[in-house]
């Protein structure tokens, strides 16, 4: 089985300056931005989904970052929307610091094993702080995909 990357995941069109300063405003823009996507068959099913496993629990793993993922019938194949907004959003991570970038994975419920793969593998790339920090500072969507792809 192939491992996939971010990179070949993530579109150019499907990377934002988040506007809203908190979780819900920051997670709906994400949602908007996703439901672009052909890959996406029930937008609605998708937000309550995402909402829903918020509510659950928060993907903010800490360290500015946060991964709201689903997987679900409604989803053909993955689709991976990124939003970043230097300054911060409330989010309730887990180490109580505002999110910086978030990364919205949607995926098939047939996914398991790649779903998992996936998420490891973003989860090890934003250990790189210097990665990171690059992101943050680019100064517009191209060169965030660049920075992107150009990460091995």
């Amino acid at each position: 089985m192939k491992v996939l990357k971010v990179s070949e995941i993530l579109e150019k069109d499907f990377i934002i300056d988040i506007k809203s300063s908190d979780k819900e405003g920051a997670l709906k823009e994400l949602i908007e931005v996703i439901c672009k996507s052909d890959k996406v068959e029930d937008c609605q099913s998708f937000s309550k989904a995402i909402f829903a496993r918020e509510k659950l629990m928060s993907t903010g793993i800490g360290y500015g970052i946060a991964i709201p993922h689903v997987r679900l019938k409604s989803v053909k194949d993955f689709v991976i929307a990124l939003g970043r907004k230097p300054e911060g959003v409330k989010y309730e991570s887990i180490d109580d610091k505002p999110v910086q970038l978030i990364f919205m994975i949607g995926a098939s419920d047939t996914q398991d094993k790649e779903y998992i793969k996936l998420l490891s593998r973003l989860v090890l790339r934003l250990k790189n702080k210097e990665f990171v920090n690059k992101i943050l500072q680019a100064k517009d969507s191209q060169e965030v995909y660049e920075i992107i792809k150009r990460t091995k």
